[in-house]
C-alpha cells in the first residue's frame, strides 16, 4: 500500500518553479501540473485513510491529492468543517467544496451555517454552495432575498466573497427569468468585475454580460 511520504516523495519529484511562480500570482503555492498530479491521484484510488495522512501534512499539492481520493460521504460535518477553516490556499478550498462539500450530505446544513460567518473565507464557501443551489435545486431559498443582501455587501466584499456573490447573483438571473432583470441592474449599479480580464472566447465574469450570454446560448439551443 502507497504511503503518504511516497506520495509527497512522488509529488516532490514533479515540482516545477515555473508552475510555482504562475501559481503564486493566484495565491496558490504548489509546484506541481494539475494534470500530473490527477495522475497521481488516479493512480492512488480512493482511499479516505491515506487522504487523511496527505491532509494533515499540510502540503497544498499533497491536500489537492488527498481532496481527490475522498470519498465525500465518509466525511463528517465536523471534519469538513475543519477542513474548510484550515483551507486558506484558494485552490485547495476552491476544491474542497466543489468535489467534496458540495456531495457531501452535510452540504446544506454547512451551507447554511457558513453563509453568515465572519471570516470571509469561509463565507465564501457558503455562497458558492447557495449559487449550486440556484443552479440545481432553488426550492427554499428566498431568492429576493439573496439579491437584498448581495446588493448590499457584495460591492465592499473581500475578493473571495466577492467572486462567490456574484456568481449567486449570475446564477440567479440566468435561471429565474422574473429576477433576471432585477440581478442585472445590481449588477450595472455595482459594477464588480467589470473589468475583469477576460481570454478571447470565454465569458466575463461581470454578472449582466454572463448572464444574458448564458441565457442566448440556451436560447440558441
Amino acid at each position: 500500500m502507497t504511503t503518504s511520504t511516497e506520495v509527497l516523495s512522488t509529488l516532490a519529484s514533479l515540482e516545477d518553479e515555473k508552475i510555482r511562480a504562475v501559481n503564486q500570482r493566484h495565491g496558490d503555492d504548489h509546484a506541481v501540473n494539475l494534470t500530473k498530479l490527477r495522475a497521481v491521484a488516479k493512480d492512488l484510488k480512493k482511499n479516505d485513510e491515506l487522504a487523511a495522512e496527505l491532509w494533515e501534512t499540510g502540503d497544498t499539492a499533497a491536500r489537492l491529492v488527498a481532496i481527490l481520493i475522498m470519498r465525500p460521504k465518509s466525511w463528517s460535518r465536523e471534519q469538513l468543517e475543519a477542513m474548510l477553516r484550515d483551507s486558506r490556499v484558494p485552490k485547495v478550498h476552491g476544491w474542497l467544496v466543489s468535489y467534496i462539500v458540495k456531495k457531501s450530505p452535510h452540504a446544506e446544513a454547512l451551507r447554511r451555517s457558513w453563509m453568515d460567518d465572519s471570516d470571509p473565507v469561509v463565507a465564501s464557501a457558503g455562497w458558492a454552495l447557495t449559487a449550486e443551489r440556484v443552479n440545481r435545486r432553488p426550492e427554499g431559498l428566498d431568492l429576493p432575498g439573496l439579491l437584498d443582501v448581495i446588493e448590499a455587501e457584495m460591492a465592499d466584499a473581500p475578493e473571495r466573497l466577492q467572486w462567490a456573490m456574484n456568481e449567486t447573483l449570475a446564477a440567479i438571473g440566468i435561471e429565474n427569468p422574473g429576477l433576471r432583470g432585477r440581478a442585472i441592474d445590481i449588477g450595472e449599479r455595482l459594477g464588480v468585475l467589470r473589468d475583469y480580464p477576460t481570454s478571447p472566447g470565454c465569458t466575463s465574469p461581470f454578472a449582466p454580460v454572463w448572464i444574458r450570454e448564458m441565457v442566448a446560448r440556451r436560447a440558441g439551443n
